[in-house]
C-alpha cells in the first residue's frame, strides 16, 4: 500500500476541487440567473438591504468567477501539472489547505456581501481580513504548483504549466497592489490610492483579472484538454510560445480602455486603447492554435460532446477578444460604455469561453480522478451542450440589442439640443433584453444542473478502490 502511495498521483485534492466547481456552477449562476430576474422585475429586490440587486451581484460575480471559476482552475491545474511532470503534487498537505482556505474565502464572501461589508471595487471587493486570507491561500498555491514544477521527472515544462505559472504569479501581483489598503475597523478599509490614481490602479487590477485569471488560466486549460480530447498533439508548439511571450506582454497594459471619458489621462486611455487593439493577434493565436489542433480530427464532434464544449469556448473566445479590442476603440466606446452592450461582452467571454471550457475539461477529468470509463451519461453530455450553447446566444444577443439601443438612445438630441429620450424612456425599451437575458441565463443554469445530476451519477458509482487504480502513475 505504501508503494502505491508513493507511484501515484495525488488525486484527492483535484477531485474535491472538481466537485465544488459543480456545486459553486450552481449557486453563482443560480444567483446570477435571480439578480437578472431583479431587474426585469424590481420587486424581487423584496425591500431588503440583503437581497437588493446592489449587494448580491458582486456576490454573483465573486461566485462565478473565483468560486466556480476558481475551483475549476486549481482543479484542472494540479490534475494537469501532474500529468505532464509525471510526479506528484509538491507538499500535498499545503495543497489541501488551499482546498479547505478557498473554501474558507468564498464562504466569508458569501457572508460579508449581502451584509454590505465591501471596499466597492470592481472584482476586488471583499474586505480586508478576507484579502489577506486570499493572500496566504494564494501563496500556498504557487508554492505546490511550482514546487510540483521543480520536481518534475521530465525535462520539458508543458506550455499549459506556462500559462498556469504566469497566472499565478500575476495574480498575485495584481491582488496585492490593488488591495493595498488602511484597515479602520474589523470589517472597513480605505484603499492607499486616491481619484484618478485609484481608477487606474482599479482598472490594471480589473482588467487584468480578466486577462489572467480568465484567461491565461483557462488558455492552461485548453493547452492540455483539447489535445488530450481529440486525441492529436497541440497544432503549432512554436506558435503556443509564442502566443504565451505576445499575450502575457500585452494585457497588462490594456486596462486604461475601462476609463474611456474620464479624469484619466488622454494619453493613458489612448494607450490603453493601442494596446487592447494589439492584443487581437495574441488572442487570436491561441485561438487558431485550438482550433487547428483539430486538424484530421473534425469528425469527433459529431460524437463527442465534451470535444464540442472545447471546441465552441474557443469560438466564443475568438469572438469577445475580437469584440473587446473593438469596444476599446474610442469612437466606439462613446457609444457602448456603460451600457448592456459591455454586459454582453463580458458574458461572451464568462459563459461562452470560461464556463464552457471549464464545463469540457471536467467532464474529461471527472471520470479520470473517480477511476471511471466515462461520464454516468454522453446523452446528458449533449443535452447540456445544447443547453449551454442555446443560452450563452439568447444572453449575448438580447445585450447587443439592449446596449446599441441604449447607446443611440442616451445620445440622441433635438434640434435645440435637448436630450430626445428621458433616462426612463431608455431603461422601459430594454425591458424585453432583460426578460430574455434572464431567460437565456435560466437555459444555462439548467445545463448545469444536468451536469451536477450527471456528476452525481458518476460519482456514486466510483469505489475508493478505482480511485487509487486511477491515480497509478504512468
Amino acid at each position: 500500500m505504501n508503494t502505491a502511495t508513493s507511484t501515484a498521483y495525488d488525486y484527492k485534492v483535484v477531485r474535491q476541487f472538481a466537485i465544488m466547481t459543480v456545486v459553486w456552477g450552481i449557486v453563482g449562476m443560480g444567483l446570477g440567473v435571480f439578480i437578472a430576474a431583479q431587474l426585469a422585475w424590481p420587486f424581487l429586490n423584496f425591500d431588503l438591504p440583503w437581497t437588493s440587486f446592489g449587494r448580491l451581484r458582486p456576490l454573483h460575480t465573486n461566485a462565478v468567477i473565483f468560486a466556480f471559476g476558481g475551483c475549476a482552475l486549481f482543479a484542472t491545474s494540479y490534475y494537469s501539472v501532474q500529468r505532464t511532470c509525471q510526479t506528484r503534487l509538491f507538499a500535498p498537505g499545503l495543497a489541501a489547505f488551499t482546498f479547505w482556505g478557498w473554501q474558507l474565502v468564498i464562504l466569508l464572501a458569501a457572508i460579508s456581501l449581502p451584509l454590505g461589508f465591501t471596499s466597492s471595487k470592481e472584482y476586488a471587493e471583499l474586505e480586508w481580513p478576507i484579502d489577506l486570507l486570499i493572500t496566504v491561500v494564494w501563496v500556498s498555491y504557487a508554492v505546490v504548483f511550482f514546487g510540483t514544477l521543480v520536481k518534475r521527472k521530465v525535462k520539458h515544462i508543458y506550455v499549459g504549466n506556462w500559462f498556469f505559472g504566469a497566472f499565478i504569479l500575476t495574480v498575485a501581483l495584481l491582488h496585492v497592489v490593488n488591495n493595498l489598503e488602511i484597515p479602520v475597523s474589523a470589517m472597513k478599509s480605505y484603499s492607499l490610492y486616491a481619484g484618478a490614481t485609484d481608477a487606474m490602479v482599479q482598472w490594471w487590477y480589473g482588467h487584468n483579472a480578466v486577462g489572467f485569471f480568465l484567461t491565461a488560466g483557462f488558455l492552461g486549460i485548453m493547452y492540455y484538454f483539447v489535445p488530450k480530447q481529440a486525441e492529436r498533439p497541440v497544432y503549432s508548439y512554436r506558435l503556443s510560445i509564442v502566443h504565451f511571450w505576445a499575450l502575457i506582454t500585452v494585457y497588462i497594459w490594456a486596462g486604461p480602455h475601462h476609463l474611456h471619458y474620464t479624469a484619466l489621462p488622454d494619453w493613458a486611455q489612448s494607450l490603453g486603447m493601442v494596446m487592447s487593439l494589439i492584443l487581437l493577434a495574441p488572442s487570436w493565436g491561441g485561438m487558431i492554435n485550438g482550433m487547428m489542433t483539430l486538424s484530421g480530427a473534425w469528425h469527433k464532434l459529431r460524437s463527442d460532446p465534451i470535444l464540442r464544449f472545447l471546441v465552441v469556448s474557443l469560438a466564443f473566445y475568438g469572438m469577445s477578444t475580437f469584440e473587446g479590442p473593438m469596444m476599446a476603440i474610442k469612437t466606439v466606446n462613446a457609444l457602448s460604455h456603460y451600457t448592456d452592450w459591455t454586459i454582453g461582452h463580458v458574458h461572451a467571454g464568462a459563459l461562452g469561453w470560461v464556463a464552457m471550457v471549464s464545463i469540457g475539461a471536467l467532464y474529461h477529468l471527472i471520470p479520470k480522478v473517480f477511476g471511471r470509463e466515462q461520464m454516468h451519461s454522453i446523452g446528458l453530455i449533449n443535452t447540456h451542450f445544447w443547453l449551454a450553447t442555446i443560452g450563452t446566444v439568447l444572453y449575448i444577443a438580447s445585450m447587443w440589442v439592449n446596449g446599441i439601443a441604449q447607446g443611440l438612445m442616451w445620445r440622441a438630441i433635438n434640434d435645440d439640443g435637448t436630450l430626445t429620450y428621458s433616462f426612463v424612456e431608455a431603461l422601459e425599451a430594454s425591458h424585453p433584453g432583460f426578460v430574455v437575458r434572464m431567460i437565456g441565463g435560466a437555459i444555462f443554469f439548467a445545463g448545469m444542473l444536468v451536469m451536477a445530476y450527471n456528476t452525481w451519477r458518476t460519482v456514486g458509482a466510483a469505489k475508493p478502490a478505482e480511485y487509487d487504480a486511477a491515480a497509478q502513475i504512468a
